[in-house]
C-alpha cells in the first residue's frame, strides 16, 4: 500500500507515497483513491483517507485544494480542521504534524534539512514548475540551498510524457538550460523530462542533494493512478512529517 523512499533524510524524517491498492474506492478510482476532488464518493475517500492514518501523527495532514500554483503554507498557520489552504505546497518545523500532496503524474516533491528540523512537501506539473513552486518551496524551508535534500517521487517518466513545441519554447524561454530535458518525438512533439527539469531548477538554485525516485506512473498501471493514461482517475498521496524523538 506504500512506497518508502531510500534517501539521505535523517531517520525521523518520515516519508511515503500511497499505490492505488489496498482502499475501498471502486471503477476508475480503485482503490485507495485519497483525492476528493475527482468524482469519487466522498465517504470512500475519507475511508481511504483513515486506512492511511499514522499513529505517530498527531493531527490529520495538511490537505491541499492543489491549483498548480506556487502558494505554500506553514502548517502551523492551519489549525486541524480548519479550511483547506488553496496551495501547492506546505512546510513545518513541528514534530507529529503530516503534510501531503496528491499526484497521478505530476511530481510529488518532498524536502527537508539535513539536520531534520523542518520538512515540507511540493506539487509540480510542468505550469507550477514553470511558475516558480520550487522557488517558493526552497524560500519558506528557511534554509540554505546547501543545507537541502529532495526526493522527487513516483511521477510520469519521460518516455511516457510527450508535450507540444508550447512548453517547450516556454521552458526554453525561462532558462536555455531546460533543452536537455525535451527529446524530439516527431513533428510538434517532444518527451519532456519533468523530473529532470525539476533536478535542474535545484541545481540552479543551490540544491545539488537530490534523490530521484525510479517509479512511473504511467508505465507501472497495476501500482499507480496515472491522469495521462486513465482520466479520471484517484490520486496518489506523498506525505512527510518529524517524528517525535526523546530528549533523553
Amino acid at each position: 500500500m506504500i512506497l518508502v523512499p531510500e534517501w539521505e533524510a535523517p531517520p525521523w524524517v518520515r516519508c511515503f507515497t500511497t499505490t492505488r491498492s489496498g482502499g475501498v474506492s471502486t471503477g476508475a478510482y480503485e482503490s485507495l483513491n485519497l483525492g476528493a476532488h475527482v468524482g469519487d464518493e466522498l465517504a470512500q475517500v475519507q475511508t481511504n483517507r483513515q486506512l492511511v492514518q499514522s499513529q505517530e501523527w498527531d493531527t490529520p495532514p495538511l490537505w491541499l485544494g492543489q491549483c498548480h500554483g506556487t502558494d505554500v503554507v506553514r502548517a502551523e498557520d492551519w489549525p486541524p480542521d480548519d479550511r483547506i489552504p488553496q496551495a501547492d505546497g506546505s512546510v513545518t518545523v513541528v514534530p507529529g504534524r503530516p503534510l501531503v500532496v496528491m499526484t497521478a503524474d505530476c511530481l510529488p516533491v518532498v524536502a527537508c534539512d539535513r539536520s531534520g528540523t523542518v520538512v515540507g512537501v511540493f506539487h509540480a506539473g510542468w505550469k507550477g514548475l514553470l511558475a516558480g513552486i520550487l522557488e517558493a518551496g526552497v524560500k519558506a524551508l528557511r534554509r540554505r540551498p546547501q543545507e537541502i535534500l529532495v526526493w522527487i517521487g513516483p511521477c510520469v517518466g519521460q518516455d511516457s510524457y510527450q508535450v507540444g513545441p508550447e512548453v517547450r519554447q516556454a521552458y526554453l524561454a525561462a532558462d536555455d538550460g531546460y533543452g536537455a530535458n525535451f527529446q524530439a518525438d516527431g513533428p510538434g512533439h517532444w518527451k519532456f523530462d519533468l523530473a529532470g527539469a525539476a533536478i535542474h531548477l535545484l541545481a540552479r538554485l543551490g540544491v545539488a542533494a537530490v534523490t530521484r525516485s525510479p517509479w512511473d506512473t504511467y508505465l507501472d498501471v497495476d501500482r499507480f493512478f496515472s491522469h495521462r493514461r486513465q482520466g479520471p482517475c484517484g490520486r496518489q498521496g506523498t506525505f512527510v512529517w518529524l517524528a517525535k524523538r526523546s530528549l533523553s
